[in-house]
């Protein structure tokens, strides 16, 4: 908790309004690899409690689209459509291609995680497996030239998931943003340029 209230990211994401510290790993990453234009349609997976989508928001003006999901609940954010469902699911997907009424997508980001088990194995297969997911939805809906931003965890699994995502965008970088935590596993795979 101590670690937690001292943190420089917790404390700059309360200044500017953000929901969580999280904000700062997709600002870095974006910055970065110049993923947010005005006027994007965007699809943020595993959304709450909305820090990214607050970005996405501010980054993507008025005339951007997000549509965003999550199994949690997440308090309303102007200008972002959010579903409350389970993107493992058909139906979850189903709700979040009817939000998009046929709008080709130009980013896919997901914070997605799952629920830990204290298992290393278990956990690290369950994150890849999310990130397939995001993966595949990512191939249904890009647009061609489109980007994709997923979080998964370092270890087994990791190097196939890299493998996959190159095989359909043109550029892959694994990115671990100043603003994640040291002891964390997570890492996130940017693949740019989607390729129909």
């Amino acid at each position: 908790m101590h670690d937690h209230v001292n943190d420089p990211y917790v404390q700059a994401a309360a200044r500017r309004g953000f929901r969580s510290r999280a904000a700062f790993k997709l600002l870095e990453i974006a910055d970065k690899d110049q993923l947010l234009k005005p006027g994007m349609t965007v699809v943020d997976l595993g959304a709450a409690p909305g820090s990214w989508s607050q970005v996405l928001r501010e980054r993507l003006g008025s005339s951007g689209m997000i549509v965003a999901i999550d199994l949690l609940p997440m308090d309303g954010i102007a200008g972002v459509t959010f579903i409350q469902g389970d993107f493992r699911e058909d139906d979850g997907v189903a709700a979040l291609t009817a939000a998009l009424a046929g709008r080709n997508v130009d980013l896919v980001v997901s914070d997605m995680a799952p629920n830990l088990s204290g298992i290393d194995a278990v956990d690290q297969a369950r994150s890849i497996h999310l990130g397939d997911l995001a993966l595949e939805f990512a191939m249904s809906n890009l647009k061609e030239g489109g980007d994709l931003l997923v979080k998964v965890f370092q270890g087994s699994g990791l190097p196939e998931f890299q493998r996959a995502i190159s095989a359909h965008f043109e550029k892959v970088y694994v990115r671990k943003p100043k603003s994640s935590r040291d002891r964390s596993r997570e890492t996130f795979l940017v693949g740019k340029r989607f390729k129909r």
